[in-house]
């Protein structure tokens, strides 16, 4: 008889190998629970904790998942009436809460080092029949990468993280059942340090506990942390990351941002990727996504330029950037309107864009300028040559945000665009603004042929769904900080 993971096309000599060693793993560790973790719409992971004993068989069989969990907006609320006759028939597979299976990748596995005991797997979501779920945000991300790689190239990624950490003075306001709702408040808080003051090394000093934290747990886990540093709002800090491949950096980006709020909060601190914290005096949170591509033939940069195009000036693409590189920032431009909802997915997130905050609000690129949404560093002959997008909120599902990368610079590359001349006014006019609201965004993806081919109607659609409900909700809140507070601080 053929095992779950035989009738979805993954069992292999180095799976059935990798699945031996974690069994082994799993009972010399003395490791008593293991939990299996998927990443949902919304970058939050979820999933089952089985007990040790029960491993191998989900490496083999997969663990049974309510569907509904899919279409989960950022309340928890199903956005797709899922027992109404139609109710999903956009959804092929899907209707009545039915089952999928979550079936773990072995070499994910890591032992968690803030729990005692317990060990961790990443997983996917399939159909019973064997079919990839092709509403996975894991499994786009796969897909735009197979596209990618059809065109002859592979995607690196470097990640800078800004996040809010705060310390719990009372947690009656999240735990008191009197106070339960849906969604419920967040813990009081206090800051880990008051902020202004960028890159103090006494403010790092002051909240050295919760970094050492982050640290610790971000190395433990085998995550390529950089460096942590102090950013400049109160208790806001950031993390960087090395380069690795695409996946490996979107992977990275869910479990660290899962690990860190887990670890933290056993500390009593409360850790939040929410873009705007519900406070005043408050700065906002960005995700700067530093990406490049690589030539599979020769594993060379395929945006190194080794001389200037003749003619060219400092405010031309071609004077630092390959053509490949050019053609690629021309559809990062082209398509910013329409990928920003993936970049920047929540409602909180688009209060961002201000001028002369270190935040984009214009569709333009610069030369190592960081008001632009599209930074170009490095010089002609660098290998590090690179493309860093400013765009992105650091709540934002990372196989989205990179999928939308892919779709929007491979789009360039198959067209061969030319990219405008630099800015050196990113507040300035401009023909083209980012959106300023989630509706705004989703309108655009509405009006991106290219990113709705890329990403599948289907997708769009679904995802467009669930959002325009989460849209909803806080059109009709009548306290919108209130809402911030319960829907993204508490859970983001």
């Amino acid at each position: 008889m053929t095992s779950f993971a035989q009738r979805c096309g993954l069992h292999d000599a180095a799976r059935a190998a990798a699945v031996d060693r974690v069994a082994r793993q799993v009972a010399a560790s003395g490791l008593e629970l293991v939990r299996v973790a998927w990443c949902d719409l919304h970058g939050v992971t979820r999933g089952k904790t089985l007990v040790a004993a029960g491993t191998r068989r989900a490496l083999d069989e997969g663990v049974g998942m309510v569907s509904t969990l899919m279409l989960k907006d950022t309340s928890d609320r199903t956005a797709f009436k899922v027992f109404e006759p139609g109710g999903t028939a956009s959804l092929p597979g899907f209707g009545q809460a039915n089952n999928l299976l979550l079936l773990p990748d072995p070499d994910s596995f890591r032992q968690l080092p803030w729990t005692p005991a317990t060990g961790w797997l990443r997983a996917q979501p399939w159909f019973q029949d064997g079919r990839p779920v092709p509403l996975d945000t894991r499994h786009v991300l796969q897909d735009a990468l197979a596209k990618l790689d059809a065109a002859g190239y592979a995607m690196r990624c470097g990640l800078e993280v800004e996040f809010h950490i705060y310390r719990i003075t009372d947690e009656a306001p999240q735990l008191d059942s009197e106070l339960a709702a849906w969604p419920g408040l967040p813990p009081a808080v206090q800051l880990v340090h008051p902020g202004y003051n960028l890159l103090a090394e006494g403010w790092y000093d002051q909240a050295e506990e919760p970094l050492r934290i982050v640290q610790t747990t971000a190395q433990a886990l085998g995550l390529p942390l950089a460096s942590l540093e102090i950013e400049l709002g109160p208790s806001q800090v950031e993390a960087v990351f090395d380069v690795t491949d695409a996946l490996t950096a979107a992977d990275n980006m869910v479990l660290f941002r899962s690990a860190v709020r887990q670890s933290l909060r056993r500390a009593g601190y409360h850790a939040t990727f929410m873009c705007r914290p519900p406070f005043p005096n408050i700065m906002s949170s960005g995700w700067h996504l530093h990406q490049s591509l690589v030539d599979k033939a020769t594993g060379v940069n395929a945006f190194l330029r080794e001389l200037p195009a003749d003619g060219s000036t400092d405010a031309d693409a071609s004077h630092t950037l390959s053509a490949v590189g050019e053609q690629y920032l021309a559809g990062l431009l082209a398509h910013a309107r329409g990928m920003a909802v993936f970049c920047t997915p929540t409602v909180n997130g688009f209060g961002r864009f201000r001028p002369n905050a270190l935040a984009p609000q214009s569709v333009l690129w610069g030369r190592d300028n960081r008001g632009a949404m599209l930074r170009v560093i490095g010089g002609c002959g660098d290998a590090a040559t690179r493309i860093e997008n400013r765009i992105g909120e650091p709540a934002a599902n990372p196989y989205l945000y990179f999928a939308s990368q892919i779709h929007a610079g491979l789009d360039g590359i198959l067209r061969g665009l030319s990219a405008p001349p630099a800015t050196d006014a990113p507040y300035g006019e401009a023909n083209a603004k980012l959106p300023t609201t989630l509706g705004e965004a989703l309108d655009a993806l509405r009006d991106d042929p290219a990113l709705i081919e890329g990403f599948g109607g289907a997708f769009c659609d679904y995802f467009t769904q669930v959002k325009r409900s989460e849209l909803a909700r806080h059109d009709q809140a009548e306290d919108k900080t209130d809402f911030m507070r319960r829907e993204y601080f508490s859970r983001f």
